[in-house]
């Protein structure tokens, strides 16, 4: 289905150097990628362009909107969302999102990874060990850091420091002007090698998906569509809050399937009953 076809990744944060691979290995299509459409157009990650729409619909419009400039039928790009993980309260998270569109066939197959694994952090910041303790701790020079007035103020904000020599400068420079200064890591892919490393592992689950195909009309992406609770107690036999079953669905020919026990239990512990231990 996608063998040697071109394949558009839209990006101009250089997110080609994990995704190109893996497509390319593992599909058998050819990556191409288009510098003339400026994803940043539907957000910035440091705040002078607000995303307006969910992570979902934006990467779809993204998406789309490459497509159509460069006359493309085989796409894929990503969305990046930071912020508190949403179960593990207080602890940042990357939240990764993956479309893949093909128009030829019809298809729209989406994948996430959401990671632990991120630097993303920012403080107002007013003399150079303050400075040098942020940057250590963001993992600076490696990844990059962004200077600006404040949160909200994006005058004369500089982005994509990556030497010593020029985050001292400008830091004095903004020190010098307004006694202080906002240091956020810098999140765009190219200068933040931990979230490629998230962008290459939601790229691994988008060929998972993409080469899970539906066994009635062989259509990429038969996947879970919801979780479905009720794994029996081992101690009393009531269905518990875990889970007992997956349900598959096409999104093409909406054949439908249950996978039992996808977690490779029958039964649920009983510390995990609502009416064994309550």
């Amino acid at each position: 289905m996608f063998a040697d076809r071109n394949l558009l990744i839209v990006t101009k944060h250089k997110k080609e150097r994990v995704i190109k691979p893996i497509l390319e290995s593992m599909l058998g299509v050819k990556c191409v990628t288009d510098n003339n459409f400026d994803t940043d157009v539907l957000g910035t990650f440091s705040g002078e362009v607000e995303r307006k729409d969910d992570p979902v619909t934006t990467v779809r419009n993204k998406c789309l909107m490459a497509m159509e400039a460069g006359n493309y039928d085989l796409a894929v790009a990503s969305e990046g969302s930071f912020g508190a993980h949403p179960s593990i309260y207080f602890v940042p998270a990357n939240d990764e999102i993956l479309i893949f569109i093909d128009k030829k066939n019809n298809l729209e197959i989406i994948a996430r990874n959401l990671s632990t694994e991120t630097n993303f952090n920012a403080a107002v910041v007013g003399n150079f060990k303050q400075l040098k303790d942020f940057a250590d701790t963001a993992g600076f020079p490696s990844h990059g850091l962004i200077i600006k007035k404040s949160e909200y103020d994006f005058t004369g904000i500089i982005k994509g420091i990556t030497d010593w020599e020029t985050l001292n400068s400008t830091f004095k420079k903004f020190i010098d002007s307004y006694q202080s200064a906002y240091i956020e890591t810098d999140m765009r892919a190219m200068h933040n090698p931990t979230r490629m490393e998230t962008i290459k592992q939601a790229t691994l689950n988008l060929v998972a998906k993409i080469k899970s195909t539906c066994p009635q009309c062989e259509t990429s992406g038969f996947d879970v569509v919801a979780v479905n609770k009720g794994l029996p107690c081992q101690l009393c036999g009531l269905p518990t809050q875990s889970t007992l079953s997956y349900t598959y669905t096409c999104a093409k020919c909406k054949y439908s399937k249950q996978e039992m026990y996808p977690n490779k239990k029958i039964v649920e512990d009983p510390m995990y009953c609502d009416y064994c231990n309550p």
